[in-house]
């Protein structure tokens, strides 16, 4: 299991990075973390739905609702331009924090 602050500090990126792939829901979200981490990292809805609407709120994403024939209402959330910008940022920083990691484990 995935530490609850590491997870924590890797939310931005991650679901930033799921929404680069394609649109997607709040619910479809959480599978794909816990799908793409092997279940390694634990997210609910009083995790996620926060980090959205702060990322609504910074220009990252937005937001739509969306009713399907036979489904209730659901609230797709799409990367914007800013939020692809992001995303590369925080790819140049997430690297640049693993080459030290790898760096001092190599040596021990």
């Amino acid at each position: 299991m995935i530490s609850k602050n590491l997870t924590a500090a890797s939310t931005k990126p991650i679901i930033l990075g799921i929404l680069k792939q394609g649109n997607s829901y709040g619910y479809l979200i959480i599978k794909k973390i816990k799908e793409l981490s092997q279940g390694k990292m634990k997210y609910s809805d009083g995790m996620l739905y926060p980090v959205l609407h702060r990322l609504e709120k910074e220009g990252f994403i937005t937001s739509n609702w969306t009713v399907n024939d036979d489904s209730r209402p659901r609230k797709y959330y799409e990367i914007t331009e800013l939020g692809k910008k992001e995303l590369l940022a925080e790819q140049e920083q997430w690297s640049s924090v693993n080459s030290v990691l790898n760096a001092i484990w190599s040596t021990t």
